[in-house]
């Protein structure tokens, strides 16, 4: 950073200067007309405007005549800069990794293997013949002398080739030859920006690149990245390329890892797997090798064993007159014989990294399951197939290639990352596999593709593939383009389009079965559970999307999966709800919950299931907040059965009764409603007959515009949850009452015949109480809830006493006795005492 902020001050140095210049050198010619500055000294001491003649003088300096004056005189410079350290600056500046120089190595080595196949199209005679006419890529090390090689047989380079592109920082020899190449032509190189190479001095203190190009000398280019290299004739110091390029690398301290064999080849499958040439890698692996037996020792052991031999043959004999018997443990010793000795011996081979092909580039249809499935397993590390493939190619404004893959199971940390940032793969935090992953002309780029795919799809694995994305100088990252958006909408739909297949393949498999008749068009046993075993691994996905992506809701609403109360046992989707409703029914009914016991059970469903609505089951912690986002499906809206006001899809003339019915209810449940409210006072914002209730005699309900009980327990969970904040959240609770309960209509009773009646105060207190409890909600002060339980308990079961008072109790030396008048009180239990009375 201190480096690049020099260079930067000494370029405003130089310009400051240059303006310093022209403006003393006009000063000085103004300065010498004396009677203006006369005059206007004199005017100053007169009392006049002293600021006039700044503002002369600013005039001056910006008309158009001042700047040219500036041009004409002043003298002209060049930037001047040490090139050791702007390439210091450029080397460790521009690149993020050191891993990088060996993808821009090959990537090169690619681009030259291309441009001699490009020629050799028009005059076969370049590519030479024998091993030099294979277009391939090897690399080798030298662990104990830290060197690393890379060769290829691309076209090489001339002397003045090597000047210029290797000579010249920025200079691309992939720019100049695409320019030299026909326009329309179909020719996709990487290089651009001609700085790649120099990444090698991320990891490299001396470097030399020995050449030919075909028809032409072999030469020598070295440099330490120091400002100066040097470029020689090879009078045999090496070996006779024939054509190509070898790289030799002397690596730094610290950086020995990269002449070993397992880093490299790591790297290689990482960024250059997909390269249209064989990379190869040399490799020492600890073989079985088979041993030959001495042959002079034949005739010893010949005559040493003939007597044996005999032996052997007369045995053979007896066994024969006896019968056909033989021993296993002496067949299995004779092929243990017949077997060479081997010996364990260190081998050296090249070994062929990239053999997995780029099946994205052919068509579809021209693929089959297994070669999907094996280039699944080889991109995801997965043991299983994959649930489904996603192959398109993309035409139009940006043309790209994508093959994506749906797992059968989620990654294991999926859910635990997926509201966290990603770490990059293949560094410390990054724990599973990298999802989608992003190639340029087969190069790999990046697996930190957020601007591609939104969070709630990052379990799909697989690669995009573009000729035209527009990348940073580092090809490190994606430069913010337009085309990002078109590619992530199209990628986002595809995906969404291949879910909703699974999922009608999965209504055509239930409508099939529902028919019992064979139907040649219905999927497979496969295919039929592809979708269930999707939601039940992605489901949670799914919803994340409802609330993040507010383009793809609808689409996203379609692939919603519910318990219901006419589907308790199977998952059902909002259409399947829409096409049961009732006559005239235009909402969709849900209630949220900890389990599905739980809702099913719940007060709130009571009257709403047996009318026949049906209610969706949510259990889902996301559930509520989906629904939160979700206003309507094909123009019916939702309703929280647990929140007041939940008005039922009745008819005209029911709902006419229904009101005159209530207005007369409410009259009479006046005096109750009333004290009931009174006694309670701000817990609830009031107390009101119910229309939704059954067997239960009150619920307690939440406000439209408040929290439900089952959201309170979410938010009370979370880490940090602000308790001022919930309780402003929360809003107004309603307590409402079953009017036709026989709880409800004996408390009425006697209200109005005593208000202050002891008894109705403590009956309506624990009915509450009771009723936030099956609400699902917390009890405000539990103590006291507690106690008056144990009173009803002492009542049910004719308990009079109390316990003994602290003061009265004995010590702990003294062994306590029970008190006489509690004994007796207990022998004579409750002959008075109404068991029944609540």
């Amino acid at each position: 950073m201190m480096k690049r902020t020099r260079v930067v001050l000494l370029a405003a140095l130089c310009a400051a200067c240059l303006v310093a210049g022209a403006l003393a050198a006009d000063a000085a010619a103004d300065s010498t007309d004396s009677p203006k500055v006369n005059e206007a000294v004199a005017g100053k001491s007169k009392g006049t405007d002293a600021a006039a003649p700044e503002r002369e003088n600013m005039g001056k300096m910006t008309s158009p005549s001042f700047q040219r004056k500036i041009r004409e005189n002043a003298q002209k410079f060049e930037f001047q800069a040490e090139v050791n350290r702007l390439m210091d600056i450029l080397i460790h500046s521009l690149y993020s990794h050191k891993d990088i120089f060996l993808r821009e190595l090959i990537s090169n080595a690619s681009d030259a293997l291309d441009k001699i196949r490009f020629l050799s199209l028009t005059d076969k005679s370049v590519l030479g013949e024998g091993s030099t006419a294979a277009l391939e890529i090897r690399i080798w090390a030298d662990k104990e002398n830290r060197q690393l090689f890379i060769r290829d047989r691309g076209i090489g380079m001339t002397r003045d080739e090597l000047v210029k592109n290797l000579g010249t920082i920025a200079k691309s020899g992939t720019s100049a030859f695409l320019e030299q190449m026909q326009k329309g032509g179909d020719i996709n190189l990487i290089g651009q920006f001609g700085v790649g190479f120099y990444s090698v001095y991320l990891v490299a203190d001396w470097v030399e690149v020995v050449t030919k190009a075909p028809g032409d000398k072999q030469y020598i280019w070295a440099s330490g990245a120091d400002g100066a290299f040097s470029v020689s004739e090879d009078n045999g110091e090496n070996e006779d390329l024939g054509r190509g390029t070898l790289i030799k690398i002397h690596l730094k301290e610290g950086s020995e890892e990269y002449a070993d064999e397992a880093r490299l080849k790591s790297l290689v499958h990482q960024y250059s797997e997909f390269i249209n040439f064989p990379i190869y890698l040399q490799s020492t692996k600890e073989k079985e090798v088979p041993v030959e037996e001495d042959e002079e020792a034949e005739p010893a052991k010949n005559e040493t064993t003939e007597e044996a031999d005999k032996t052997e043959d007369e045995d053979k004999k007896d066994e024969e007159d006896e019968g056909d018997v033989v021993d296993e443990d002496e067949e299995e010793s004779t092929d243990e014989e017949k077997k060479p000795k081997t010996v364990k011996q260190n081998v050296t081979e090249w070994e062929h990294l990239n053999d997995n092909k780029a099946i994205w580039l052919r068509k579809p249809k021209d693929i089959s399951d297994e070669e999907y499935n094996k280039f699944y397993k080889a991109v995801s590390k997965d043991y299983d197939d994959a649930l489904t493939n996603i192959h398109f190619k993309a035409e139009g404004d940006v043309e790209f290639k994508a093959l994506m893959f749906i797992p059968k199971r989620a990654p294991w940390d999926f859910y635990d990352n997926i509201q966290r940032p990603k770490p990059k793969a293949n560094t410390p935090g990054a724990s599973s596999p990298a999802g989608l992953k992003l190639y340029v002309r087969r190069v790999f780029i990046s697996d930190d593709v957020d601007t591609l795919l939104p969070r709630y799809l990052s379990f799909l694995r697989g690669v995009v593939d573009s000729d035209s994305l527009p990348l940073n100088v580092n090809r490190e990252m994606l430069q913010v383009h337009s085309s990002l958006k078109t590619i992530k909408k199209k990628l986002v739909r595809k995906t969404l389009d291949a879910i909703k297949k699974m999922a009608d393949d999965e209504i055509k498999c239930k409508a099939s079965d529902d028919s019992d008749s064979e139907n040649s068009e219905k999927p497979s046993t496969e295919e039929c559970e592809r979708f269930g075993t999707f939601w039940k691994e992605f489901g949670k996905a799914l919803k994340l999307g409802i609330l993040e992506d507010d383009n793809n809701r609808g689409r996203l609403a379609k692939l919603l999966r519910f318990h219901s109360s006419k589907s308790p046992k199977n998952f059902t989707s909002l259409a399947d709800y829409v096409s049961r409703v009732k006559p005239g029914q235009k909402t969709i009914y849900w209630i949220a919950g900890l389990s599905q016991d739980e809702v099913a059970r719940s007060p709130f469903a009571e009257k709403l299931v047996a009318e026949g609505y049906e209610v969706l089951y949510l259990t889902d912690v996301l559930d509520e907040y989906v629904m939160q986002q979700l206003t309507e499906f094909e123009d019916f809206k939702f309703a929280n059965i647990a929140k007041e006001d939940v008005e039922l899809d009745e008819s005209e003339d029911a709902k006419k009764a229904a009101k005159e019915a209530a207005k007369a209810l409410k009259d009479t449940f006046k005096p109750l409603t009333s004290w009931w409210k009174e006694q309670l006072g701000s817990k609830v914002s009031g107390v009101k007959l119910s229309k939704r209730l059954a067997s239960t005699p009150c619920v307690v309900v939440a406000s439209k515009w408040g929290q439900s009980a089952n959201m309170e327990r979410i938010m009370r969970a979370s880490a940090f949850s602000d308790p001022a904040r919930a309780a402003m959240m929360r809003g107004q609770r309603t307590l409402e009452i079953n009017p036709d309960h026989p709880l409800i209509i004996g408390l009425k009773d006697k209200v109005i015949s005593d208000k202050d009646d002891e008894a109705a105060k403590a009956t309506a207190a624990l009915l509450y109480e009771t009723a936030l409890l099956e609400s699902g909600f917390e009890l405000d002060d539990a103590k006291d809830f507690s106690k008056r339980m144990y009173e009803l308990i002492k009542e049910k079961i004719g308990v009079t006493a109390d316990l003994p008072s602290s003061s009265s109790s004995t010590s702990d030396d003294e062994p306590a006795e029970a008190p006489a008048s509690a004994a007796a009180a207990n022998k004579d239990v409750g002959d008075d005492t109404d068991k029944s009375e609540l």
